[in-house]
């Protein structure tokens, strides 16, 4: 089902015993995940298996056990690799055999969750609901509920707008800024806005990971970024995305011995980013490409596996190394 009509179900109080998330919208996903969780146990209360972390075993033994210390046994799973028809059955059995028991399963990143969707069928007391990013006038109405949530003060409806465009419409960041405007205890304008919150305009992304690939000081800028609220896993997956299409780059342009990014990317960039992204790319030997993307990969896999590090200091001393390691 979509959005709206799982709204509508949670106005009239209707639970399930299992959930899976899935969509464009990774705010979404993980929005829901967390209120639906806690709307069945306190946020200490609740088990999480993430990514690498999963286990069909490991998980079928936490929802069949019993919880100590709630009314509720609530397992939050996020993956980016649907289940098989035999693992979301058994994990669908498990929470109907152990009325205690809730799974609530966010499907994240690009593979495809709609076959897995299927199995999760109101009639097992289970629900799949799908997710696309907010229009404008949504993603307001969800800015507008957290900043009551916080007791926030603003002057009309157009400062919450020119928050969001200020994050070009990156609602996550803009939801993240209003618990930092929520301190100022004040109305909030848009002057204050522009004074005190900073959109990734402020620091362009690709201008971030051109200085990085170039070896050059990116401390102030790997700083602010995650300050702003930018996601540390996003982040990583940005710097690997842009760092594959220079391996296109450098291999189409040894093949023909000429650059046109739109053979490359589908797309046409302006003369002055083509040509910056070819020096880049030549700059690199294939071998250079493998250990840098592999390197990428084991931080992403640190960050998503790895429930015991600081992830934001993770990923800020991992990047301050890149220059030293290539």
């Amino acid at each position: 089902m979509y959005k709206a009509e799982f709204d509508t179900l949670l106005k009239q109080n209707k639970t399930f015993n299992a959930y899976m998330f899935f969509g464009e919208s990774t705010f979404l996903i993980n929005f829901y995940t967390k209120m639906i969780a806690q709307s069945f146990a306190q946020a200490e209360d609740i088990q999480k298996l993430y990514f690498e972390d999963f286990n069909l075993n490991k998980a079928k033994d936490i929802l069949l056990q019993s919880s100590l210390f709630c009314d509720s046994n609530v397992l939050v799973i996020k993956t980016e690799k649907a289940l098989n028809k035999k693992e979301s059955s058994e994990i669908i059995e498990a929470v109907n055999t152990n009325s205690v028991s809730k799974v609530i399963i966010a499907c994240l990143g690009d593979a495809d969750f709609r076959e897995m969707a299927k199995n999760f069928d109101i009639k097992q007391n289970a629900v799949n609901v799908r997710f696309y990013n907010p229009y404008p006038q949504e993603a307001l109405k969800i800015l507008q509920n957290r900043a009551d949530e916080l007791h926030l003060r603003y002057e009309n409806t157009n400062v919450l707008m020119h928050l969001l465009d200020m994050h070009k419409n990156s609602l996550e960041l803009a939801y993240n800024d209003l618990e930092k405007l929520s301190l100022l205890n004040e109305s909030i304008s848009q002057k204050t806005i522009d004074n005190n919150c900073f959109g990734f305009g402020k620091i362009n992304i690709d201008d971030f990971i051109v200085k990085l690939l170039n070896f050059k000081d990116i401390s102030n800028d790997i700083n602010y970024l995650l300050e702003e609220g930018a996601n540390e896993v996003y982040l990583i997956n940005q710097i690997t995305s842009f760092v594959w299409q220079l391996y296109m780059f450098n291999s189409f342009i040894k093949i023909n011995g000429y650059i046109n990014s739109s053979d490359i990317l589908g797309y046409k960039l302006p003369k002055n980013i083509e040509d910056e992204r070819a020096k880049l790319a030549i700059k690199f030997q294939p071998e250079d490409y493998l250990n840098i993307l592999n390197y990428l990969f084991e931080i992403e896999l640190k960050l998503k596996s790895s429930s015991n590090i600081d992830n934001n200091s993770f990923l800020q001393t991992s990047l301050r190394n890149f220059s030293t390691i290539f």
